[in-house]
């Protein structure tokens, strides 16, 4: 037998453009009406979804979905349906920008990747359908990618299917290729396939809207932060090379803190970077201490933090450049690197399970840098739903 028509249901995907209008999200919290405008960022589990539903088979009359969708996330779940208990399935997702389609089917697992890249912060046309047993892919009305499943499991129209977005409802190790399911992206306009009803939803204390306008960057509305674990970012032993720590930002409004650092034993940074609220300037602290303030033009700023044994250096480029050396015994931070601690962007940590901090910043960054490495701040120890990864409103 081919796929069935239950689960070609849950392939059959027509993601329509449409013109982008003011950009709010529907609901919250509980109930979310499928064709709302929706925020698949708003969420804090990694593969838990932001939304899912479930309904009998015997319902389903339409093997036809669609909706709207735009991000400038490389990777990330958008769709993801089952049948059977999870025995069938089938996810949408990108990788590198790209669509990827993954069935598994009667101990059958199928991935395939193709088409343009989708992340460019453009609204687009994208379609699914099926021709036999084919799912066909359209980006765009130019036909991209096909995939085929063929199995002699017979057709079922018992039990329910589940539909989800911005995550999956199945172990993600049952998945043929793996990959980061956090999405910064949203959705709007949906239709799927010919179910109504409302689809549940978690209760999440903040709802980040979807912006009418946006670029590419980090955004932190004032109410949560990301954490890394030092320990966890490859390259240069710190000891050996010391440690540095790049931030750009164009953004109008930063307010509080930009980045800190604290030990797992400590509840106080070590290190914090922040707008002085005194004098509007960028100041650097270790523990207590402000041990340099520099100008800043708010139009566009880059600094760096390089912390090596015996000395630390806060530079801030903008036109020119402003530098400060303090000469001083750091080889303390450089061990507690080494060994793992909190690297916060957008805050001061707390402790307990979502690192409830103080000091959250308001702002935009550009791009982060750790040890010359860009930061995604999808591969966080913990990010904030409310804190927007790959997107900034304009």
């Amino acid at each position: 037998m081919g796929l069935t028509r239950a689960v070609l249901g849950v392939l059959l995907l027509v993601i329509l453009c449409v013109p982008p209008g003011r950009c709010e999200v529907d609901a919250v919290m509980g109930k979310i009406e499928g064709g709302g405008l929706i925020n698949l960022g708003n969420r804090e589990r990694t593969w838990t979804p932001f939304m899912s539903l479930s309904t009998p088979l015997t319902e389903i009359q339409s093997i036809t979905s669609y909706f709207s969708f735009r991000t400038f996330d490389p990777e990330g779940a958008i769709f993801y349906g089952d049948t059977r208990d999870g025995n069938d399935w089938f996810v949408l997702s990108l990788r590198e920008g790209i669509p990827e389609m993954q069935i598994g089917k009667a101990h059958m697992k199928v991935s395939v990747v193709g088409g343009p890249k989708l992340n460019d912060g453009l609204w687009h046309k994208v379609e699914l359908r099926s021709e036999d047993t084919f799912v066909v892919l359209e980006v765009d009305n130019k036909r991209e990618l096909v995939v085929g499943l063929h199995t002699d499991q017979p057709d079922t129209r018992e039990g329910l299917i589940r539909l989800a977005l911005g995550g999956i409802l199945i172990d993600e190790k049952k998945l043929l290729v793996p990959f980061n399911p956090l999405l910064d992206g949203c959705v709007q306009g949906g239709h799927w396939l010919n179910i109504s009803t409302p689809w549940d939803s978690a209760p999440r204390k903040t709802a980040m809207p979807c912006f009418t306008n946006i670029k590419t960057g980090s955004f932190f509305p004032g109410t949560g932060l990301a954490i890394f674990n030092t320990s966890d970012f490859p390259g240069v032993d710190p000891e050996e090379k010391g440690i540095i720590i790049t931030v750009n930002t164009s953004s109008k409004t930063l307010n509080g803190t930009i980045l800190s650092m604290r030990p797992y034993e400590s509840p106080s940074p070590i290190l914090s970077v922040a707008e002085d609220t005194d004098s509007g300037m960028m100041a650097l602290k270790v523990k207590t201490d402000t041990i340099a303030v520099l100008n800043f033009d708010k139009d566009f700023i880059s600094f760096d933090v390089i912390i090596q044994k015996t000395s630390m250096s806060f530079e801030t480029k903008v036109k020119g450049s402003h530098k400060v050396v303090i000469d001083d015994d750091f080889s303390s931070i450089l061990a507690q690197w080494k060994k793992g601690m909190l690297l916060a962007f957008g805050g001061v940590p707390g402790d307990g399970a979502d690192y409830a901090g103080s000091e959250y910043m308001e702002g935009c960054l550009d791009t982060i840098f750790v040890q010359g490495q860009k930061v995604d701040l999808d591969q966080a120890l913990f990010k904030d739903a409310s804190v927007s990864s790959h997107s900034c409103p304009v």
